[in-house]
């Protein structure tokens, strides 16, 4: 192998391994201090690199908590998809999906709030604002794939996927569901979703 095919290797591990310094800190600090009370020097000295090359991996401390909750919001789908395939009624097949990706926002939530508004607000070319809008688009075809079982017209399940994942979004982002539990969640979602289902 060319020495400098070594060299692009080595170079591309060290870039990812800084990137995951950077994502176990803020993912650490935010979890713990929330995003308002974390600085990103306090990120830059956890994850052992300076402010400067903190800032080549995430311009703001908003994209800082993209970078951080997308990895844990994949995991939520993931799961939430496993057990959907697995669920015969179709609502309770919806709330599989929708469970989990409650549940990763509600584990902070100031940070989750923060995350819905860093996600749809910005520039939706910067790398980790586009993968959390990927997450969101992912949400939603594993929704629209739950509803086609029972409507089977693509049409008007993607539709309705996409009403369950505007009425998700709201109930987790609103400022009068602060102090609601994950299950007080779940239910308001559950009951409005349950009148868009056909009979």
């Amino acid at each position: 192998m060319p020495a400098a095919s070594q060299r692009v290797g080595r170079r591309e591990r060290n870039k990812q391994e800084k990137l995951d310094r950077i994502t176990a800190a803020a993912r650490e600090l935010f979890a713990e201090h929330g995003v308002d009370e974390v600085t990103t020097q306090q990120i830059a000295d956890k994850a052992d690199i300076g402010t400067g090359t903190l800032f080549l991996y995430a311009k703001t401390k908003g994209d800082l908590l993209l970078l951080a909750q997308n990895s844990t919001y994949a995991d939520a789908l993931a799961r939430g998809k496993a057990d959907a395939e697995h669920t015969g009624d179709t609502l309770d097949a919806v709330m599989a999906i929708v469970r989990p990706v409650v549940e990763c926002n509600r584990k902070h939530v100031g940070n989750g709030r923060t995350y819905l508004r860093e996600m749809v607000f910005g520039d939706p070319e910067e790398p980790h604002r586009r993968s959390a809008l990927a997450l969101a688009f992912e949400t939603e075809a594993a929704i629209t794939a739950v509803l086609q079982r029972e409507l089977q017209a693509e049409p008007g399940a993607a539709t309705l996927a996409h009403i369950v994942s505007a009425i998700m979004y709201l109930a987790m982002a609103a400022p009068n569901n602060t102090d609601r539990t994950v299950d007080e969640l779940l239910q308001e979602i559950r009951e409005q979703v349950r009148t868009l289902l056909p009979n």
